[in-house]
């Protein structure tokens, strides 16, 4: 199979010709090689040279489109975006299939081309396109309908071709018409999970709660900091391992400063899943997830994969993908939340009982096997459009 994947990632090349991405979903994409032929990535390509943080396999080629800062800056992304679908257009004489994520205005636009063309068109959704403006733009209405009717025109095509959908409550969206693949995403290799037990707690040496995510609204950040409040007005050595950045960064440490809690607090920015963050999972006493929505949730299957004890927000597809492997609580709940983590270093046996589950849900859900399902998909599905 000749495989192309398009997504709205921006790509940099250094000064040696070397291909990097900052989307950990790279990783993700790149895993899907062993079941192609070719594999070529789609998106859009950085003018100056540089690095990012992730390096992609020389074997994987790209499919360069012109470069636009923001989506949302209309002249710069429609100039770009006719450019992207001439190139687009010679790419499809190349490969036997594509696999688009969206919603974009150019995953239609592909869509259409490909089936023009008779080419296997799959789709790929990871999240809900119109919450992530509400939480990311508020107020910009104009966004919001715009993201509304994105929203709209990708299922109604998602009733035409084949979808992979991240997680239960994206895929239920697409259950009409076309085959739906309820896929997960994992960046965690099976020779990287951690077969020993939990880390047992230190009270002298204090407990550490990791949080990893983007540091957006729909992500909740600022909520770190009340938590983190309550655990130490309660006399608990508790800190707090933020990894992360993003635009609510500010607001997080304003309101760390505001409950007087900055000092126990390390910012670490972003850290590469393959770069320093499986030794912060290894090295943690629990894993802290406060968002406000979700699809299916990443971090959660990495710290499971290093029997470190989660407890999360019950949103989106956290509690079927997590089941009795994580200890849940409401969103937006900082009493609850803090209660948790004292229960998870308090309770010997309740956290050997969450790394013994969390690790049986890593094992089914390792990189390898996360992307041969898709691929898999990719390969046995067909556009029916197309073959009408």
């Amino acid at each position: 199979m000749r495989l192309a994947v398009y997504a709205d990632f921006a790509y940099r090349r250094d000064a040696d010709g070397a291909l990097y991405a900052d989307e950990a979903f790279v990783l993700f994409m790149a895993a899907l090689k062993p079941a192609t032929t070719r594999l070529v990535f789609v998106g859009r390509l950085e003018p100056e040279p540089g690095r990012g943080h992730y390096r992609i396999d020389p074997e994987i080629e790209l499919l360069g489109l012109p470069h636009y800062a923001d989506l949302a800056v209309a002249g710069p992304a429609v100039r770009g975006m006719a450019g992207a679908l001439r190139r687009f257009w010679r790419l499809l004489d190349e490969v036997d299939a594509v696999w688009l994520l969206g919603p974009h205005p150019l995953t239609i636009a592909f869509a259409a081309l490909g089936l023009l063309r008779r080419r296997r068109v799959v789709l790929g959704v990871r999240q809900h396109f119109p919450d992530y403006i509400r939480r990311r733009r508020p107020g910009r209405r104009d966004l919001l309908a715009a993201a509304l009717v994105l929203e709209g025109a990708f299922r109604l095509l998602g009733r035409a071709v084949p979808v992979v959908a991240v997680g239960p409550e994206l895929a239920r969206g697409y259950v009409r018409g076309a085959p739906v693949l309820e896929a997960s995403v994992s960046l965690v290799r099976a020779d990287a999970l951690t077969t020993e037990g939990p880390r047992v707690p230190d009270a002298d040496a204090g407990f550490t709660a990791l949080s990893v995510g983007r540091l957006d609204p729909e992500k909740n950040p600022v909520l770190l900091a009340d938590i983190l409040a309550r655990l130490r007005a309660g006399g608990s050595p508790w800190r707090l391992v933020v990894c992360g950045d993003g635009p609510s960064r500010c607001a997080l440490e304003q309101r760390l400063a505001e409950l007087e809690v900055a000092e126990y607090v390390d910012l670490r920015g972003y850290v590469p899943v393959d770069a320093g963050l499986q030794e912060l999972y290894r090295t943690a006493d629990a894993l802290l997830h406060v968002s406000w929505t979700e699809g299916f949730p990443q971090v959660l299957v990495e710290a499971f994969g290093a029997r470190l004890p989660v407890v999360a927000t019950a949103v989106g597809g956290v509690p079927r993908v997590a089941g009795d492997a994580a200890l849940l609580v409401a969103p937006g709940d900082a009493d609850a939340a803090a209660r948790a983590l004292e229960r998870v270093v308090g309770d010997v046996a309740l956290r050997r009982r969450l790394a013994d589950a969390g690790s049986a849900v890593a094992r089914g859900q390792t990189l390898e096997a996360a992307s041969r399902r898709v691929a898999d998909f990719i390969a046995g599905a067909s556009a029916p459009a197309a073959r009408s």
